[in-house]
C-alpha cells in the first residue's frame, strides 16, 4: 500500500520566541531537538523540518550536525538517521519558511501554531486539521522553543492546535515530545 503524499511541513522556531518573562529572545538550537523532531517528521511523512534561527553560530552548529550525519561517519554507520535528518532545512526567519513552503506547494500553506496554553478563538480541532491534510491542503506547523512562540508570531498565524495536556496542571513538555504527539494525532494511522 502506497502512503499518501502529504503537504505538511514543520518549523522549529528559535526566533522570535519568548522567555519566562515574556521577552522576545533567540533560543539555542539543541542536538536532541534536531534528531528527535526529524525522526518523528520522517516517520509521519513530513516533507521538511525548518530550523529557524538568525544566529550564524547556531546555523553553523546545525550545519556541522547535518554534515556529520549526511556525508560524515554518522551517515555511514546509521543510514536511518541520515535519512531522517535529510528533511531538515535552515532558515534565517519565518518569512523565508513561508516563502519556501509557498513556492514548493504552489500555494500558501495554512500556518498553525502549537501552544501549551492556547484556548478559545482560532483553535482548530485535531480532527479538522487532519481532514484538511488528507484532502491535500498544505499545512505548516510552528513549534516554539524556550517558553513558546512570541506574541508577534501568534498574532500572524491562521490558527492554533489545541494544547497537548495530561490530567495534571503541570504542562511543560519538551518541544520534541509535543511534536511527536501532535504528529501522531494528525498523521498517525487510525
Amino acid at each position: 500500500m502506497t502512503a499518501p503524499t502529504l503537504k505538511v511541513d514543520l518549523a522549529l522556531v528559535h526566533y522570535p520566541v519568548s522567555n519566562k518573562n515574556r521577552e522576545t529572545i533567540v533560543s539555542a538550537v539543541t542536538n536532541l531537538d534536531l534528531h528527535d523532531m526529524a525522526r518523528a517528521g520522517r516517520t509521519f511523512g513530513v516533507d521538511n523540518l525548518f530550523i529557524v534561527t538568525p544566529n550564524s553560530d547556531q546555523q553553523h552548529l546545525v550545519g556541522e550536525i547535518l554534515d556529520h550525519w549526511s556525508t560524515g561517519h554518522g551517515g555511514k554507520v546509521n543510514p536511518d538517521r541520515k535519512e531522517a535528518l535529510g528533511i531538515i532545512r535552515l532558515s534565517d526567519d519565518l518569512a523565508g519558511v513561508y516563502e519556501a513552503a509557498t513556492q514548493k506547494w504552489g500555494e500558501r500553506p495554512t500556518v498553525l501554531a502549537t501552544c501549551a496554553r492556547c484556548q478559545g478563538d482560532g483553535v482548530q480541532s485535531y480532527e479538522a486539521v487532519r481532514e484538511q491534510i488528507f484532502s491535500g491542503q498544505p499545512i505548516l506547523l510552528l513549534f516554539g522553543t524556550a517558553w513558546g512562540l512570541s506574541s508577534e508570531v501568534m498574532q500572524a498565524v491562521d490558527g492554533f492546535l489545541p494544547p497537548v495536556c495530561g490530567q495534571m496542571e503541570y504542562n511543560h513538555l519538551s518541544v520534541r515530545s509535543a511534536a511527536a504527539i501532535v504528529l501522531d494525532r494528525l498523521l498517525g494511522k487510525r
